[in-house]
C-alpha cells in the first residue's frame, strides 16, 4: 500500500495552499470536500440532533457576548498577551475561557468593545496615564 503525504498551510487571508519541497505554494481547487446540494445540506442539518433550528425570536433573545477564547484566538494572542494588552488579570481570563466563571456585565461590555475595535482599545489603554 502506498501513502501520499501532502503538506499544506492556511494563509492569513484564509486560503489553503499546497506546500512543495522547493518552497513554492499552489492553491487547492476551490471545490468542497464533500459536494452537497442545498437540499442535502438542509436534510443533514434537520437530521442532526445537535443542530437545533433557531427561530428569529430565539436568535433575537440570545445573549450576544463575545466568546473570549474565540476572540483571543482571532486576535492571534496568547492568554498572557491578551491579558497584558487589555489589562485583564490572567487568572480571570483563564477562568472565563475554561468556563469556571462568566464575565459580569461591565466585563461583557468591555469584551464587546474589544471585539469591535481591538486596536482602538489597545491605543486607548497605552495612552492612559499610569
Amino acid at each position: 500500500m502506498s501513502e501520499t503525504v501532502i503538506s499544506a498551510r492556511i494563509r492569513p487571508d484564509g486560503s489553503v495552499v499546497r506546500c512543495h519541497q522547493d518552497g513554492s505554494e499552489t492553491p487547492f481547487a476551490p471545490a468542497p470536500l464533500r459536494p452537497m446540494s442545498d437540499e442535502q445540506v438542509a436534510s443533514a442539518a434537520a437530521a442532526d440532533p445537535d443542530a437545533r433550528p433557531t427561530s428569529p425570536e430565539g436568535a433575537a433573545s440570545a445573549r450576544r457576548v463575545p466568546r473570549i477564547r474565540t476572540l483571543r484566538r482571532a486576535l492571534a494572542l496568547t492568554q498572557e498577551e491578551f491579558a497584558a494588552r487589555y489589562h485583564i488579570p490572567l487568572g480571570t481570563l483563564r477562568d472565563w475561557e475554561q468556563g469556571r466563571t462568566i464575565p459580569d456585565q461591565p466585563a461583557q461590555a468591555y469584551l464587546t468593545v474589544i471585539a469591535h475595535d481591538p486596536e482602538g482599545v489597545s491605543r486607548a489603554l497605552a495612552a492612559r496615564p499610569a
